[in-house]
């Protein structure tokens, strides 16, 4: 007799996995809540969502490649009517995004398109060490084909992305794969192209609604395939009263005030991250001004 009971899918998970014949390491993410948490408060047109969600998808994947304790943030920047799109993430999978659109976007716009003239910035801080940064022009088709020309040009690691966006159970979804040739190894090319031909099989319904278990069997039943444990991703402002607080205490004190006669004796601060509203009256203003200033050595 069928089983009609529902298979549970985790969303919001990372995993990373490991060919045991072919000098090949892959990851694979799949984000629900935290696509639809970067959805909420925002009207954005079809074509900004679904790149939000390769944007999303790929910075997860990145940030897993990354061997250290910080944080990440890849940037797109131009001149088209989508001036800026960006996903911060860290070591420890909490990410958060936003997009800038300032005209009239088509629901099947390309890359070019919506961005016109622009660039991808990837900025990586570490904990400890040195800030890096990285620059790629959208010299590609597609924001996914632009990533993985930074790998080749910044990391020298031959990586391909396979990244879908879409709907599942009436939820925005956006998943990937993440297929990247080992440091130090050679003669590599064979069994990288030979996986990218089984990687490229893969469809949006297979990568939303099998489990992990199922995708890695349905594509690669061949070969001999190492899962590790489950990571999770999760929707994470950072925005807090206090840091703004401690923004409006950068300004000059007459800005401060001119501002809360302008807008009829309040500041409103929106956080376009996550969509909270921080208000601060005058009485507000003053308490700020007189706390006591702590210097530290």
């Amino acid at each position: 007799m069928k089983d009609n009971k529902a298979i549970t899918i985790n969303m919001d998970t990372l995993n990373r996995f490991l060919f045991d014949n072919h000098p090949i390491r892959g990851e694979i993410t799949r984000l629900e809540k935290t696509y639809q948490a970067i959805l909420d408060n925002h009207t954005y047109p079809l074509a900004v969502q679904n790149l939000l969600g390769e944007l999303l998808v790929a910075t997860s994947l990145l940030t897993a490649t990354l061997k250290f304790e910080g944080d990440i943030a890849v940037q797109l920047q131009g001149d088209g009517a989508l001036s800026l799109a960006v996903v911060n993430g860290n070591n420890e999978q909490q990410l958060r995004g936003v997009a800038r659109v300032n005209g009239e976007i088509a629901d099947s716009a390309t890359l070019k398109e919506m961005v016109g003239n622009g660039y991808i910035v990837i900025t990586i801080t570490p904990k400890n060490g040195e800030r890096y940064q990285g620059i790629v022009g959208l010299e590609k088709e597609t924001l996914i084909e632009c990533i993985e020309n930074y790998f080749m040009q910044s990391e020298q690691l031959p990586t391909r992305l396979f990244v879908k966006t879409g709907m599942y159970n009436n939820h925005p979804i956006a998943a990937g794969i993440l297929l990247q040739v080992l440091p130090a190894t050679e003669n590599t090319s064979e069994s990288f192209n030979h996986l990218i031909a089984l990687t490229e099989t893969i469809t949006g319904d297979e990568l939303f609604q099998l489990s992990i278990d199922e995708i890695l069997y349905r594509l690669y039943n061949q070969e001999e395939v190492r899962l590790f444990e489950t990571n999770h991703i999760t929707f994470k402002c950072g925005c807090s009263r206090q840091r703004c607080e401690d923004s409006l205490m950068t300004l000059p004190a007459n800005e401060v005030d001119q501002i809360l006669n302008e807008d009829g004796g309040k500041i409103d601060i929106h956080c376009d991250y996550c969509g909270k509203h921080y208000l601060f009256d005058a009485i507000d203003i003053a308490e700020l001004r007189n706390k006591p200033t702590t210097y530290y050595h």
